[in-house]
């Protein structure tokens, strides 16, 4: 089977206890068949938003796109980096059965199901300042957001050029904005940021 990898920028993980997610998407025609990643510190802890049916695999567990998410744990507060990657196969379409208690509780009980959806826009920023925003659309309600800060580089970044990179984000009804200011050091480390808006839709 023909895989496609697809590797991300080094994702900023804040020294605070507070996570860090980066969105990788597989070209058009392709699902995420595998994931993986290197740390910036053994310390990171790193999962991915997966979707629950049977059997777990790709197409049911996985889609076209998958976020993964990082948290620094380590005893001595630092801020590292993290570089997610995922190898992509064909779409063949997917499905299977559902679990065997929602046949059983049918009447009581639903299915899982997609309630939200995730807005995500990445953009470049050079040094200076700029804002990056996404909304949900007319009919959803902002229910979570988040940003991260990356760098499309092969090597982990150096904490000076990673220091120099600020954000701050902004929520107004649907719409999630994000400030940043790269400092000169940095101009050349090809940074990018990644907002992100979960959106819960009218009758969803």
């Amino acid at each position: 089977m023909v895989c496609v990898p697809v590797a991300g920028p080094w994702v900023v993980v804040p020294a605070a206890a507070r996570r860090a997610e980066w969105q990788v998407t597989c070209p058009r025609g392709y699902i995420v068949g595998g994931l993986d990643a290197e740390l910036g510190a053994r310390a990171i802890d790193l999962s991915f938003r997966g979707r629950l049916g049977s059997p777990v695999n790709p197409g049911i567990t996985t889609e076209r796109s998958a976020v993964f998410a990082a948290h620094y744990t380590g005893a001595a507060r630092r801020t590292t980096t993290f570089r997610p990657h995922v190898g992509c196969v064909p779409a063949s379409g997917g499905g299977g059965s559902p679990p065997p208690y929602i046949t059983a509780l049918r009447l009581a009980a639903f299915p899982p199901g997609r309630p939200t959806v995730r807005r995500v826009r990445t953009a470049a920023i050079g040094a200076g300042s700029r804002q990056i925003g996404v909304s949900c659309r007319a009919s959803e309600r902002l229910v979570g957001a988040s940003h991260a800060i990356g760098f499309r580089t092969q090597v982990t970044p150096a904490p000076a050029i990673v220091a120099a990179v600020r954000s701050s984000r902004v929520i107004s009804g649907r719409r999630v904005l994000v400030r940043v200011r790269v400092a000169p050091v940095a101009r050349n480390a090809r940074a990018v940021v990644q907002v992100h808006a979960v959106c819960a839709g009218a009758g969803r």
